[in-house]
């Protein structure tokens, strides 16, 4: 792939993602593209709320300040021609956020995009363009409305699902396949034998290198995984990160239990899973990022953008 941006941890995202845009969006659905535009303008000066995503891109951005260099860089990658994209970057303008890139594809699938400006991760509420980003080869996941806003802090709390998101969907078809037996002897005896990597590997990997870059008793990003996975299934996961030389701060073994407590008591700023049964139930305590990617994920139960 390209990196337009290197040597930068490069976040994508969605008008959408980063302010709430209901209001409008509400426009365009019940009269159209012209009526849509047209209503942008005239509240061009109105700043948005922020969106579900707000939060994440503000503590990533506030990273190159700590370190005292651009190691974070998100750039906005939206729908929204540059016309009825002013008032989104004169929100930007308001909150001070360090973002000076866009691409405005106006009204098309803006994924192509991803590849030139070397995009670590993307973020949308369009689930059609996360699914194009991630048969790309992208990180992408769409955000859900409805998680809970964690208190203030500088700390970055990010959890991720295991298979189908930070390793390929292979263990999740066997275990549709032949039930939670066949999966558990396949983890035995692939216990030494790497996991192929998911969509989200790629992300993990340049989370962890901007890691690195902080002391170890002072880094400001902290990252779990939260699976549903237990033992003996759990031996091939921690061996499989090795094998990647990648640390996760910490890692939950749930043997099936409900994540959305495991993720408060983590206090997760964001949570990525390819399950959409996960992302409802945890999109209640925690800013959720559904991953259609996998078996999980055929076509007819896409989420409602």
């Amino acid at each position: 792939m390209s990196k337009g941006l290197k040597g930068k941890l490069v976040l994508a995202i969605s008008s959408r993602a980063l302010f709430d845009l209901s209001e409008s969006h509400q426009v365009y659905l019940t009269q159209g593209i012209e009526a849509y535009r047209q209503y942008q303008i005239e509240h061009e000066d109105e700043v948005l709320e922020p969106g579900e995503a707000f939060p994440l891109v503000k503590k990533l951005l506030s990273f190159n300040a700590s370190l005292g260099r651009d190691r974070v860089e998100v750039v906005l990658v939206s729908r929204n021609s540059a016309d009825t994209g002013l008032r989104v970057f004169n929100s930007i303008q308001h909150y001070e956020l360090a973002i000076s890139r866009a691409a405005f594809s106006g009204g098309r699938n803006p994924h192509p995009y991803l590849n030139a400006f070397g995009c670590d991760l993307f973020l949308s509420t369009h689930a059609d363009d996360v699914r194009s980003a991630l048969d790309a080869g992208f990180a992408a996941a769409t955000i859900l409305a409805g998680g809970t806003r964690r208190a203030q802090s500088n700390e970055l709390r990010i959890a991720f699902d295991g298979d189908a998101v930070l390793f390929s969907d292979e263990a999740e078809r066997v275990y549709q396949a032949g039930g939670i037996e066949a999966f558990q002897v396949l983890e035995r005896e692939s216990a030494r034998s790497p996991l192929r990597g998911g969509p989200f590997k790629g992300f993990l990997e340049a989370l962890n290198l901007l890691q690195r870059e902080f002391p170890d008793d002072a880094c400001p990003i902290r990252t779990a995984l939260v699976t549903a996975r237990s033992a003996p299934a759990h031996e091939r996961v921690i061996r499989t990160l090795r094998d990647w030389d990648i640390r996760l701060d910490e890692s939950l073994f749930l043997g099936g239990l409900d994540k959305s407590a495991f993720l408060e008591a983590f206090a997760a700023d964001v949570f990525f899973d390819d399950q959409a049964g996960h992302c409802e139930r945890a999109r209640q305590v925690v800013a959720t990022g559904h991953v259609p990617h996998g078996i999980s994920n055929p076509l007819r139960d896409l989420p409602a953008d």
